[in-house]
């Protein structure tokens, strides 16, 4: 008996020196989180929710659903200035949306990608997802070399020999199309569009012929969107992998990861075979890669797979959300469509395929989508890492701080764009003023998107071959809401009525 209450006596007071180092770590924790709200409270921004949580819980609300948190940042800029604080837990992020700072960040090589925000690209949750790769490797050094090496593969003279294969693919759609051009069946736009950039990435990049648009029981297209929707919930919530309630969902989300990076360990694999049997291969994205592991003795086969998941995600996602964004408006803008059409009537004619020289000439099917790229920027925007203290329009910024640069809020205001939320093409037409940084759907500088002339060569190929095939118009009860699901797409898919161009719309029985 004894000896029970001699162990429950230090059992309680082992409990008590817990509760003490518990209280104690907590009130230190209270004190940095003060310190922090001391160094940026001097930054205009709205007030916090809540001392602990800053602005955590506005965020979550804003991003419930898939919602938009950008359009809550937007509003913030527009009553708080060009320079935003935003307070998350102990962490603080600025929201810029000055043109002379966008300019300064963005073009010069000594503000490196924002730590914080991509190493969370990292992985998805326990499973590694993009790595190393391009997008979020934050080491300079390593990035330029494997930027030096991929550049060829996208240069104009490499892409224009790849246009047989943008028409190639976008020819399957108008095929699949042709099949239900009938004026009354519903037809996921948003759905094929994706099959035709995930082909088309597939082909160019990998040498992979998966034919999706043959059968549609291939699971790229959800392994993708899952991964993007996990990767923008473990973003937001990197701890809910810890709550056993979300438990399910997260290991959903890491064998998607899991299947994309076995999907590139074998296409690497296979390649890498052809090489030493000495089989000529194609110059493509994933013989660079190869080529970068080559010459590179620290880049070992899993930052080769990370690059693989990169350009497999980044180079098919963004080019079909913006493409979708576009038919979409196109829907409701029919003096638009009349110009767009008249285009391709003159520059394309009967021709059944778009040649690289006819790109050029597409000048206003350009300013078309690069308009839906302002309203509707499937890559929102990007941030960096300001090490030491910096000035942005007379506020003074303590340097360790991540700033956010973000195209939807800066496109979406009236301080840089008359009636911003009207669809304009003229607003780029060739001979009207550049937009002063202000407009970077592919970001700006050195670290601007290896992928855009690939990305709008694409575009330009599928829009132009649906507007001189075929007719369409939304079904009733589509909306014209965008979603973020790691990338702003559709919320409702663009789901049309199609017909032959020239033919009436059958109407129903």
């Amino acid at each position: 008996m004894a000896l029970l209450q001699t162990a429950l006596h230090y059992t309680g007071i082992g409990l008590l020196l817990l509760l003490v180092l518990l209280l104690a770590a907590f009130g230190f924790y209270c004190l940095y989180v003060k310190y922090i709200h001391f160094r940026f409270d001097h930054i205009p921004g709205p007030p916090r929710d809540s001392f602990l949580l800053g602005h955590f819980t506005s965020i979550r609300k804003a991003t419930d659903y898939y919602d938009v948190s950008h359009e809550l940042y937007r509003k913030w800029a527009e009553e708080y200035g060009p320079v935003i604080r935003v307070n998350m837990l102990n962490h603080v992020f600025l929201i810029v949306t000055s043109p002379e700072a966008v300019k300064e960040l963005l073009m010069s090589q000594k503000y490196t990608k924002d730590p914080y925000g991509y190493k969370l690209l990292f992985s998805l949750f326990r499973q590694r997802f993009f790595g190393l790769g391009l997008v979020t490797d934050i080491n300079h050094d390593r990035w330029y070399h494997q930027r030096r090496i991929m550049d060829p593969a996208f240069s104009r003279t490499y892409l224009k020999d790849l246009m047989y294969i943008f028409n190639e693919k976008s020819e399957r759609m108008m095929e699949k199309l042709e099949e239900v051009a009938d004026g009354q069946t519903p037809v996921h736009m948003a759905h094929l569009i994706n099959c035709v950039t995930l082909d088309v990435i597939c082909t160019v990049a990998f040498g992979m012929n998966l034919n999706l648009m043959d059968d549609a029981k291939i699971p790229f297209t959800k392994v993708i969107d899952t991964c993007l929707k996990g990767m923008a919930q473990y973003v937001r919530n990197p701890y809910m992998q810890y709550f056993p309630w979300h438990w399910n969902y997260v290991k959903g989300v890491e064998n998607a990861a899991v299947l994309l990076r076995k999907i590139g360990k074998e296409c690497i694999d296979k390649r890498k075979a052809a090489i030493l049997r000495g089989e000529e291969v194609p110059q493509d994205i994933l013989t660079k890669i190869l080529k970068t592991a080559e010459q590179e003795e620290q880049v070992d086969d899993e930052i080769m797979i990370d690059n693989f998941v990169t350009f497999f995600v980044a180079g098919q996602e963004t080019t079909a959300n913006q493409l979708a964004f576009t038919v979409l408006e196109l829907t409701k803008q029919p003096e638009i469509l009349e110009k767009l059409r008249a285009e391709v009537d003159e520059v394309i004619g009967s021709k059944r395929d778009v040649d690289y020289e006819d790109l050029n000439k597409l000048t206003y099917t350009s300013q078309v989508l690069k308009e839906s790229l302002r309203v509707y920027p499937p890559a929102p925007g990007t941030s960096r890492w300001i090490d030491e203290d910096y000035v942005i329009e007379g506020i003074k910024i303590p340097g360790k701080v991540t700033v956010m640069l973000n195209t939807y809020v800066m496109g979406r205001m009236e301080k840089f764009f008359k009636d911003p939320l009207k669809f304009d093409p003229e607003r780029f037409h060739p001979d009207a003023p550049k937009p002063y940084f202000s407009y970077f759907p592919f970001a700006l500088g050195h670290r601007s998107c290896i992928g855009q002339v690939f990305s709008q060569m694409e575009a330009k190929t599928v829009l132009t071959k649906l507007l001189q095939r075929y007719e369409f118009k939304l079904v009733p009860g589509q909306t014209h809401k965008m979603m973020d699901t790691g990338t702003l797409k559709t919320k409702d898919g663009v789901v049309c009525t199609v017909w032959p161009r020239g033919g009436k719309q059958m109407k129903k029985d």
